[in-house]
C-alpha cells in the first residue's frame, strides 16, 4: 500500500472505471456523464452525495445537473438558494478554478481554506450548512471554454473529511473522466468526426502555434490553415480555438 492509502482493490476499481467508460454512451440532454459511471465513482470514494454540475460562470448558466445521493441526501432543496450561491461564489473555494485557471487539481475545501475560516463564511452559512454539507471534494473537467466546467462534487455531512487516498485516486482518474465526458458530449451533440489533417492542425493549436507557424510546418498557406480551422469549428459547434481544443482534449 502506498503512503496515500491506495490499495490493490482500489487500483482494480480504477482500472475497471477507466476501461468501462473510455467509450461512454451519449447521455441525454442535461446529463453530462453516464449514470453508471457516477455510481461507480461514489462506490470508490465514499460520500453522502455525488453531483455532476455543469457551470458556465461567465453567463451564470448551468448546463448539467446530476446527483447520486445516499439514503435521503440531496441538494435539490437548495434550488431556491441559487442567489446565495452566486452572492458568495467569488469569496468561496467554489470559485478556485475560475479565479486561478487551475482546472486540473483535485482538492478539498480544507485544502484551500482553514476549516474554522470556512465555517465563518457566507457560503457555508447560507448555502452549505442548510444542506448538511460539512466536507466537499471537487474534480473539475474542462467543458469547452474559459470558466465553463463540469464539476464533480463529492459531499459529506458531519464526520471525517476526505482523505489523501480519496484525492489521489481521483487525481489519477481525472484524465479518464475528462475523456469520458468528451466522448459522451461529442456523441450527445452528434458532432462530426475530424479529418486527419484537421486533427493535425488542432494538435498544433493545442500546443500554442499560430496559423502562420502551423502553415510553415505543414507546407501550406495561412489561409488554408484558417479554412481548416473554420471547418473544425463548424464540425465541433464551437466558435474559438480554446473551445475546440477543450472539446477534443485529451488528443483525438
Amino acid at each position: 500500500m502506498s503512503t496515500t492509502g491506495i490499495s490493490e482493490p482500489d487500483l482494480q476499481q480504477m482500472v475497471d472505471i477507466a476501461r468501462a467508460y473510455g467509450d461512454a454512451e451519449g447521455p441525454a440532454l442535461g446529463e453530462a456523464l453516464p449514470w453508471h459511471l457516477l455510481h461507480d465513482l461514489k462506490a470508490l470514494v465514499h460520500c453522502d452525495l455525488l453531483s455532476a454540475s455543469g457551470q458556465d460562470t461567465a453567463r451564470w448558466e448551468f448546463f448539467a445537473d446530476q446527483e447520486v445521493p445516499g439514503t435521503s441526501w440531496s441538494h435539490r432543496d437548495l434550488s431556491s438558494r441559487e442567489a446565495a450561491y452566486q452572492a458568495h461564489y467569488w469569496d468561496s473555494p467554489c470559485s478556485y478554478p475560475d479565479r486561478t485557471g487551475d482546472v486540473s487539481s483535485v482538492h478539498r475545501i480544507s485544502d484551500l481554506v482553514p476549516d474554522a475560516e470556512h465555517r465563518r463564511s457566507g457560503m457555508y452559512a447560507d448555502y452549505e450548512r442548510p444542506a448538511g454539507v460539512e466536507h466537499e471534494l471537487m474534480v473539475v473537467l474542462e467543458a469547452g471554454g474559459p470558466q465553463r466546467t463540469l464539476r464533480l462534487l463529492f459531499s459529506r455531512g458531519p464526520g471525517s473529511d476526505f482523505s489523501d487516498r480519496d484525492v489521489a485516486v481521483l487525481t489519477l482518474l481525472r484524465p479518464h473522466l475528462q475523456a469520458a465526458y468528451v466522448t459522451a458530449e461529442r456523441k450527445r451533440r452528434g458532432l462530426l468526426p475530424l479529418t486527419r489533417r484537421q486533427q493535425e492542425i488542432l494538435r498544433y493549436v493545442a500546443a500554442g502555434y499560430s496559423n502562420g507557424q502551423i502553415a510553415r510546418r505543414l507546407g501550406i498557406s495561412s489561409a488554408t490553415v484558417g479554412t481548416h480551422l473554420e471547418n473544425v469549428f463548424q464540425r465541433l459547434q464551437v466558435s474559438s480555438r480554446a473551445a475546440a481544443v477543450a472539446l477534443v482534449s485529451p488528443p483525438l
